[in-house]
């Protein structure tokens, strides 16, 4: 969910806009984005959103972004290709204006310059930013690693950031998320030589899942692929488009008659397939989760297939990843993961000597450590205090919300945060659902289940004439129901003592009724028991 604002004087310039991928305890919720309640009340300052790279957790938020802000977007042509594929699935008010930019390119906004530079990471035509200020220069290194062996041949750019060393740099934002990792990063070129090993073993199917937008790792499968004369299909929709639009703009490159449709690959001898799969994190409707379980249409795994992940499990996955491993095993196939195949993955963040390398290549006087968790980000900020010492005037591990500013004074953090948070979006419709009241409900729904009291009032007589409480996900035990029964009477007495004023206003008799039968429920409980009480009210 990452997004960064940057502000001086009356311009305003965002870089990434993120999402947050839902866990278990997100009942419903499809996406979480970020709280643009800030943004909103400046949005006419705000000059134009600037991309670092197509991961989702950097540009999945653009489309949510733009159907509250009419802002340009920048970025390369694969990272704007990616938005542009999510942005025709929503219904905006106007067309996105997305402006392309390479590398050496410079856009201005407002007071502000942009420049982007080529880094090297886990997917394809990234961009660090330097920014001129009217303070000098900032420098943001996006999601990044130093490979000098990378499998496109664009090596990461050393040259500028050594220029702008020079030149001096006011502020360095870099990427933390392997600060505790010791030594170098592997280049993505060693996936090579398992993969080899892989493709030289195999006697039967192979199946790979690796991230969907990891271009130079689906790049390594395939020229295996067409060594061992081997077919590839490519399964799962996500996978799909981004190849596709990876191959339209010559980033990845597959000789005509590689790739067939999966429902063509069965036509081939087991020995001749190679499926490239997505749902390497164990998502529950991914195609390697429903092909695990024996539920997909064309992917297939047979006894005999071999299953490698080429992916690193994201802590929280674990679960998941390890509940498709186990149906695979069940479907006979062997499975690489993990520590059974090193080298099947490579990670695409910088290792503490890469990190240590970039300090002493841009020489900043203030340093954030930016992309991590708290205790990565700690770890950092002491990093680049230990390597550049006396010459780093000072080092800052901030928070959402927190307000860093940057004068002829120095740079500290101010006392005061800016309004941030989370906008949870709603699987069925998209829409923003309120964060606290509707997660509180679906989460009593998952553990408590539902309640619902139909009660049929006769005004005239000023009572309850018939009860019935419909349950679904309830306790079902006997004690129960008798306290459901015992509930009948609670509800009765609701009613009865309500005044005539109250009776006529549907509103307020279903939330007394509601309150009732929740207290009463507490009362009549060993355990706290809250389901879901939803009254409806009928007229006799």
């Amino acid at each position: 969910m990452n997004m960064m604002a940057l502000e001086s004087g009356d311009d305003i310039v965002l870089i990434d806009s993120g999402i947050l991928f839902p866990s278990d305890e997100h009942y419903g919720i499809n996406a979480i984005v970020p709280d643009l309640t800030y943004l909103l009340s400046k949005k006419d300052r705000v000059r134009g959103l600037v991309l670092t790279h197509a991961h989702l957790d950097h540009i999945g938020g653009v489309p949510f972004l733009l159907e509250q802000l009419d802002v340009p977007v920048y970025g390369t042509a694969f990272t704007l290709g990616m938005v542009r594929k999510q942005a025709s699935e929503f219904t905006l008010l106007k067309p996105p204006n997305l402006v392309t930019i390479k590398p050496g390119d410079e856009i201005s906004l407002g007071c502000f310059t942009v420049e982007g530079i080529h880094v090297t990471h886990s997917t394809v035509q990234c961009l660090a930013l330097a920014i001129s200020t009217p303070l000098g220069y900032l420098l943001h290194t996006g999601d990044f690693k130093i490979d000098q062996s990378p499998v496109d041949g664009r090596v990461f750019d050393f040259e500028s950031f050594a220029e702008f060393g020079r030149r001096g740099v006011l502020m360095l934002l870099s990427d933390s998320t392997n600060a505790d990792v010791p030594g170098y990063s592997a280049s993505e070129q060693t996936v090579g030589s398992a993969l080899d090993h892989i493709f030289s073993q195999a006697e039967k199917a192979l199946f790979f899942t690796c991230f969907s937008s990891a271009i130079h790792r689906v790049q390594q499968i395939v020229d295996r692929a067409v060594q061992h004369r081997r077919k590839v299909a490519l399964v799962g929709r996500s996978l799909a488009t981004t190849c596709e639009i990876a191959s339209n703009l010559r980033l990845l490159k597959i000789p005509a008659g590689t790739v067939v449709q999966p429902t063509d690959l069965e036509s081939y001898p087991s020995h001749d397939r190679v499926t490239i799969i997505a749902g390497s994190q164990g998502e529950p409707r991914s195609s390697l989760t429903r092909a695990a379980q024996g539920q997909h249409n064309t992917a297939k795994v047979e006894e005999g297939d071999i299953v490698a992940f080429s992916a690193k499990m994201i802590p929280g996955n674990e679960r998941s990843i390890y509940r498709v491993i186990d149906n695979l095993y069940r479907s006979g196939a062997e499975v690489l993961y993990g520590d059974t195949c090193p080298g099947l993955h490579a990670s695409g963040h910088p290792c503490r000597e890469e990190l240590k390398l970039i300090l002493n290549l841009v020489r900043p006087r203030y340093f954030v450590p930016i992309h991590g968790d708290y205790r990565l980000l700690s770890q950092h900020k002491a990093l680049a205090t230990k390597v550049r010492g006396s010459d780093l005037q000072e080092a800052f591990v901030i928070e959402n919300g927190c307000v860093l500013q940057i004068d002829e004074f120095g740079a500290r953090v101010l006392p005061d945060k800016v309004p941030v948070g989370r906008r949870l979006i709603d699987t069925g419709t998209r829409s923003q659902i309120d964060r606290d009241g509707a997660m509180r409900d679906r989460r009593s729904m998952s553990e408590f289940g539902v309640l619902v009291p139909v009660v049929t009032i006769d005004e005239r007589k000023g009572k309850a004439v018939e009860i019935e409480i419909l349950d679904r996900g309830f306790d079902v035990s006997a004690s129960s129901r008798a306290m459901l029964s015992g509930a009948e009477a609670v509800i009765q007495d609701s009613v009865r003592l309500s005044t005539k004023a109250e009776r006529r206003d549907p509103a307020l008799m279903e939330k007394k009724i509601q309150n009732d039968f929740r207290r009463y429920l507490s009362r009549k409980s060993s355990r706290q028991t809250r389901p879901l009480i939803v009254p409806v009210l009928l007229e006799a």
